[in-house]
């Protein structure tokens, strides 16, 4: 065998017939080639990975511009178009109620749909009005760092736990309230489920509360070591994830599951910017204070998913092309829900895709801009006027954009 002969030739003493003197060896090591040509496959295999690796940050944003344009359509649906379906709901309702003696059914089920969810809000909102975030934010400010840092921690994975059980909440109290058998819909049930799910979302809008200011006490510290060490606990999440073995399926699941933390990102910023320009009076100089250390912490987000899902695709041997398939994907879920004879609602079958539930985050934008802003009088009034007309235009805006590239990926 070679490796015999070779193991053979090199006992042999150096004055011997064959022997390869030090002038030689020298020689070899100068001369000798490289024969990548004869193995072509191997290494175009591994060029292929280095591209695959520096188009993967484009390919991804791709997805994710697009899902986050997703979770804003769901997101302004609950300050735009859900207030008038629920007082449609009930002018319907109050218009004709000699059907509650006939025992007649009056609205339809995405009108129940719909007076629920704005009784959820409400209830949620009227909760958090007792929810003094000044003595949250001294609660948490007295903390010491690891415990902080430990607090963030715990709180990040309450709010995935939340988010993955909330929305079997909400569409156990719609299925209850919906039933089209009626020995099924009774009252009672469906009051235990709406306080299931007034429970449920008051919990979660309390949490990211707790996180907010978090990061808010994070941004206020003068040392920034705070928000140093969330920034690299970031990274900490690509030790957790590549090493793991993944199908293409479970890679879908995970850039869902981004496309909804980078979404929380934005929110928990604004509840953040809020705060802080109330608590300073709305002051321009700590405006271009803040912001370039919210834009440092959603570039850390950003930096992590780029590693992250490039290195899923290497070990994994994932091809690129699967980003173009999730968007796809994605366009589907909102051209078919856009039909006319669809039986799920756009927001709902967004929601249950992305693992985004946007009442929670309502309730607590709402409560946050209402201890902000003042809206007293008819300077207040006006402002809320022409908020909710720019809310509804930026909305429509965006309903257009996404059913627009829906049909172009769907096609592609």
């Amino acid at each position: 065998m070679p490796l015999e002969e070779n193991i053979s030739s090199s006992k042999r003493k150096p004055g011997s017939r064959g022997g390869v003197s030090f002038f030689s060896y020298f020689t070899q090591e100068l001369t000798h080639g490289y024969f990548m040509d004869q193995n072509d496959a191997r290494y175009t295999e591994r060029r292929e990975r280095v591209y695959t690796f520096l188009k993967q940050p484009r390919e991804i944003e791709k997805m994710m511009i697009y899902g986050l344009f997703l979770c804003l359509d769901v997101f302004l649906y609950v300050f735009t178009f859900l207030p008038l379906r629920v007082l449609f709901a009930l002018l319907k309702l109050l218009s004709a109620p000699f059907c509650w003696f006939q025992r007649r059914s009056l609205l339809d089920p995405a009108q129940s749909c719909d007076l629920l969810k704005g009784v959820i809000f409400t209830s949620c909102v009227f909760c958090m009005s007792y929810i003094d975030t000044s003595i949250i934010y001294h609660l948490v400010r007295a903390q010491t760092l690891i415990k902080l840092y430990i607090i963030y921690n715990m709180l990040e994975v309450a709010d995935r736990l939340f988010s993955s059980f909330g929305q079997d909440i909400l569409d156990a109290l719609f299925l209850t309230a919906t039933e089209s058998n009626r020995q099924k819909r009774e009252s009672f049930r469906v009051l235990l489920h709406l306080i299931l799910a007034v429970i449920y979302v008051f919990s979660h809008a309390v949490l990211v509360l707790f996180e907010a200011t978090t990061l808010n006490v994070a941004f206020n510290s003068h040392n920034k070591v705070l928000l140093t060490i969330m920034m690299a606990n970031n990274f900490v999440e690509i030790k957790g994830t590549v090493f793991k073995k993944y199908d293409k399926n479970n890679l879908f699941q995970i850039s869902c599951s981004d496309i909804r933390e980078r979404f929380h990102y934005f929110a928990l910023m604004l509840v953040v910017l809020l705060r802080n320009m109330q608590q300073y009076s709305w002051n321009y100089e700590h405006f271009t204070e803040i912001i370039p250390n919210m834009l440092m912490l959603l570039s850390s987000e950003c930096v992590v998913d780029w590693f992250k899902h490039a290195f899923v695709l290497k070990f994994n041997h994932i091809p690129i092309e699967s980003y173009s398939e999730y968007r796809a994907t994605l366009a589907y879920d909102v051209a078919s829900s856009r039909h006319k004879d669809s039986i799920n609602d756009h927001s709902d079958v967004v929601s249950r895709r992305l693992g985004f539930i946007p009442l929670p985050l309502a309730v607590l934008i709402f409560h946050v801009t209402r201890i902000s802003i003042d809206f007293h009088g008819a300077a207040g009034f006006l402002v809320i006027l022409v908020g909710y007309v720019i809310l509804t235009l930026l909305k429509v805006f965006n309903s257009i954009v996404i059913v627009g590239k829906a049909c172009c990926y769907i096609s592609d």
